[in-house]
């Protein structure tokens, strides 16, 4: 009876929280997501819940051609520069694009090309620690940032970032050190948004003169001048956002492409999965974030077609070697003493292959992830060039507990510890993967003390950039299909999750490098294939899974094209309708 009142309880406050949300609107498209937005700043939002509403309301100079990872189609350009038709130029080190007339920002103001060289030269200017902007400052100045180690900004390097794009004969040209082969896929990537440069002026960015730009470069998050406010060329406008709760688009009704089937577009903050469910059974929603553990109740639903999109995606236990220790409750005492953990407690590499021999691959392939999940062996997950299969650490509590007495002289085993991982709000797959290890690794020794902690998206983001988590897991959608984007970003020292976890190794470094700078195939697979093996040999993470995204739709729903570089939580808005 108990379970039977619960029940109901559940339907009726899912009811009066979601019910009336235009269930009943069908101009209206209902997203229920367990993602949470940290910024719409287009020069500074790293993750895919964030870039899903930037792909709505701002536009790029490409983007990709339905499902392919290869082809590109204009977006604000008026074609896509080949050498064949002139746009680029033979040696590969000069690209031409010429911009569309007649298309208005949300505000009204016509899009001219000093729009858009203002906003790639903003872009790499602000280099938000642990941003996007490493990718097009990469390609076009030769130095994946604009601060050197020590954090000091590097001579001259705005000077470059000016040079690199300008306007000749009304076009924008782009001027390469090199030649540089992912680069389309970085500019249809959110990170080359075209925002609006005199109303993004006035939102205190960037005035546009060389002079200034050192005090607007590696803003603190949260601070962004464009955090919470919108201004693109896309199909859609911002309407409402409420951090934690909803965000709202509107139909931007100036749009300059074929007008969008949906006056408005609501996504929900639902991190529960029950509730999101009964959303998607009764129509209150058309579609919601579905992890593989449950997709067995979702089959059983009428009227919910559901999508399998493969992805070019990695999840992974990361591993910080210098733990921030300031007001960290995760680290316990933060020392050795069986209370806590030192900051430096993932740094010893006995440590870090115990972790990694803790995961039950079978239970987490068939079990949690219901056989729609990979495991690849390294971050060039499946799908990528150079890919090869790589070694997982066994499922072994022998070898981990052998691991362990060997950790820090043997200190490790004898006084135990006490510490916590981490997994984002909402993602059962992270979830599991950290109680099994949690469970596993307590298992060896009843001095070993592990507590499992969710934290909300947007949070998540920025404390792992503040070195605060021994443990978090987290994952890697490509920006670009390209080994560079991931082991570079995983390996690196000053890859986006390299410098995160405190890892720095010289050959790994020189390896990254080598492999972006070489064109020719069989030098680029020798960098590759020497990475892939270093990831297991230093155990630097360890592999949760490759995800085959599901997306279960209300059959009403048509448009849906999926595509390997985007997950679960992007809507291509302006394709959708309602049949």
């Amino acid at each position: 009876m108990k379970k039977l009142l619960l029940l109901l309880v559940s339907v009726f406050l899912c009811f009066l929280l979601f019910g009336p949300a235009n269930a009943a609107d069908k101009d209206t498209f209902v997203k229920a997501s367990y993602g949470t937005v940290r910024t719409l700043d287009p020069g500074t939002a790293y993750d895919v819940t964030s870039g899903m509403k930037l792909y709505n309301i701002y536009e790029r100079l490409v983007a990709f051609d339905g499902a392919s990872t290869e082809n590109f189609i204009p977006e604000l350009a008026v074609q896509v520069p080949t050498v064949a038709n002139g746009g680029i130029s033979k040696d590969g080190k000069t690209y031409r694009f010429k911009i569309k007339k007649g298309i208005k920002f949300h505000n009204g103001a016509p899009l001219t090309p000093e729009d858009v060289e203002y906003s790639f030269e903003r872009g790499m200017i602000m280099d938000q620690a642990g941003g996007p902007q490493w990718m097009i400052l990469e390609a076009l100045t030769g130095k994946g940032g604009t601060r050197d180690g020590n954090d000091k900004i590097i001579d001259g390097v705005f000077e470059k970032i000016m040079a690199a794009v300008e306007i000749e004969n009304n076009e924008i040209v782009f001027h390469l050190p090199v030649p540089y082969p992912p680069l389309m896929g970085i500019i249809q990537y959110t990170s080359s948004s075209i925002v609006n440069k005199k109303w993004a002026i006035e939102n205190n960015c960037w005035d546009g003169k060389l002079e200034t730009a050192a005090k607007y470069n590696n803003p603190d998050f949260n601070t962004e001048p464009l955090q919470k406010v919108t201004n693109g060329t896309g199909p859609y406008t911002l309407k409402e956002w409420i951090p934690s709760n909803q965000l709202v688009l509107a139909r931007f009704d100036g749009y300059w492409g074929k007008k969008p089937y949906f006056k408005n577009a609501i996504v929900k903050y639902v991190p529960e999965w029950t509730t999101r469910k009964l959303m998607l059974q009764n129509g209150d929603a058309d579609v919601v974030d579905l992890d593989a553990t449950y997709i067995e109740e979702v089959k059983a639903m009428k009227g919910v077609t559901i999508y399998k999109i493969p992805q070019l995606s990695y999840s992974a236990a990361i591993f910080c070697q210098k733990i921030n220790p300031t007001g960290n409750p995760d680290i316990g005492s933060g020392k050795l003493d069986g209370k806590g953990i030192p900051p430096n407690f993932f740094s010893d590499i006995h440590v870090r292959k115990a972790f990694s021999h803790s995961i039950d691959w079978k239970a987490m392939k068939e079990d949690v992830g219901m056989n729609l999940i990979d495991l690849p062996g390294s971050p060039n997950c499946i799908g990528l060039p150079y890919y090869k299969e790589v070694a997982l650490y066994a499922f072994d509590a022998k070898k981990a507990a052998a691991q362990m007495k060997k950790a820090f002289g043997g200190k490790v085993w004898e006084k135990g510890f006490k510490m916590t991982i981490t997994h984002n709000t909402g993602n059962a797959l992270r979830e599991a993967a950290a109680n099994m290890m949690a469970e596993n690794i307590m298992a060896l020794n009843p001095k070993f003390h592990i507590e499992i902690r969710n934290v909300e998206w947007k949070d998540y983001t920025v404390k792992y950039r503040q070195f605060a988590y021994p443990v978090f897991i987290i994952g890697w959608g490509a920006d670009y299909p390209d080994p560079h984007n991931f082991l570079y970003t995983f390996m690196h020292s000053n890859g986006v999750y390299g410098k995160y976890s405190g890892f720095k190794n010289a050959e790994v470094d020189a390896l990254c490098d080598a492999g972006i700078q070489n064109v020719e195939p069989s030098k680029r697979n020798a960098a590759y294939s020497k990475l892939q093996d270093l990831w297991h040999e230093l155990a630097v993470g360890n592999t949760v899974y490759q995800q085959t995204v599901v997306k279960p739709y209300r059959s009403d729903i048509k448009g849906f094209v999926g595509n390997p570089m985007f997950d679960d939580d992007h809507e291509y808005l302006k394709y959708l309708y309602r049949q």
